[in-house]
């Protein structure tokens, strides 16, 4: 007698977002930095969480796209509510900016608005 195959389950349903990336917020000023915009990311130290790793502080990178406006996860971290939304950017760098000479990889990092400034900003 012939095995009856087991009956074909469905994959769970995927909401998939109405739009694709950025999703805007309306209430969100435009975003400061343009894709192909170099900026530097912040060194400064702040207490608590935070999501910008160190090895990206104070380098230099060039914008490569605008993900969205998303919720604060520094202050979500707290059970704050994480507003107002934040410009979240895909920001990429050379290897040989964060290591040195020698490779011509790059690395993307995703990084708050709040965490970046322009190339051209005056250092403290």
């Amino acid at each position: 007698m012939a095995e009856t195959p087991p009956p074909a389950v469905a994959p769970p349903a995927v909401a998939l977002p109405a739009a694709p990336p950025p999703y805007p917020d309306p209430a969100a000023p435009p975003p400061r930095f343009a894709p192909g915009a170099v900026v530097r990311v912040r060194r400064g130290a702040a207490p608590g969480h935070i999501r910008t790793p160190w090895y990206l502080r104070g380098r230099l990178g060039r914008v490569e796209r605008v993900c969205g406006w998303f919720a604060n996860p520094e202050e979500l971290a707290y059970r704050r509510p994480g507003l107002p939304r934040r410009a979240l950017y895909r920001v990429r760098f050379s290897m040989a900016e964060l290591w040195g000479e020698g490779s011509r990889d790059t690395v993307d990092a995703e990084i708050f608005e709040h965490w970046l400034e322009a190339a051209d900003a005056p250092r403290p």
